[in-house]
């Protein structure tokens, strides 16, 4: 499934070490590590502050590849009850449409409620009459460095296919469980790794601002699938 672009899709598994590099505030900044070669694979910044850099303007998040180009601009839409975050191809210029739209499962909240991710169609092209809409759903804690993204079914007799997960990352040596600032994100076989990264910039915003996120359960994660 390429949204963000082909080169991004692997025919197998891909697993990335991601880092948080910065700890001011949520989404200041990850790094994401192929694990295959060990080298940079995606980095990501906020400029919430007025910095320069990959992002199209102040409080946007910008996800750039190793060399620094950009691949999405993630923006959170106000007013918004339900925390919509928005998506764009690339450095987002003005009067761009968004590439995806992205929210929280629940109005109520709480670190474990989960979100829901939304593919747009491009501003060229308009779906199908009664055609749904292409929807994945993050199940479990993405605090805990515990969630999976799931595409829904999109018809009848379809089933949810795993296309990402993140789980807390094990010393290799020790087998000692690392703290949350470094996690592994595994994207499945033909899924785009630069969008997965992009919903994991929404997701850390999400829960960054969700009170005692550190210490929500995740019990319902594998009753999802």
């Amino acid at each position: 499934m390429a949204i963000v672009g082909a080169e991004y899709c692997d025919p197998e598994e891909r697993v990335l070490t991601v880092r948080k590099t910065s700890h001011f505030s949520p989404g200041d900044g990850f790094a994401a590590y192929d694990h295959r070669t060990g080298g940079l694979a995606f980095r990501a910044d906020t400029y919430s502050r007025g910095h320069g850099g990959g992002a199209a303007s102040a409080g946007e998040l910008a996800l750039l590849g190793p060399a620094g180009e950009p691949l999405l601009t993630v923006r959170r839409r106000r007013p918004s009850l339900h925390q919509r975050w928005e998506g764009f191809l690339g450095a987002r210029a003005g009067g761009q449409k968004p590439l995806f739209s992205a929210r929280r499962s629940s109005i109520l909240g709480g670190a474990a409620a989960g979100a829901v991710v939304e593919l747009l169609p491009p501003p060229s092209s308009s779906p199908p009459p009664g055609a749904a809409p292409e929807l994945l759903r993050v199940d479990g804690s993405f605090a805990r460095r515990c969630c999976r993204v799931v595409a829904a079914p999109r018809a009848e007799g379809e089933k949810a296919k795993l296309v990402a997960e993140i789980r807390r990352k094990v010393d290799e040596g020790t087998r000692v469980v690392m703290g949350r600032d470094v996690f592994v994100l595994k994207v499945s076989p033909g899924f785009d790794a630069a969008f997965a990264m992009g919903i994991v910039l929404v997701l850390d915003q999400i829960a960054g601002e969700e009170p005692g996120a550190d210490d929500a359960g995740a019990d319902a994660l594998d009753a999802k699938i």
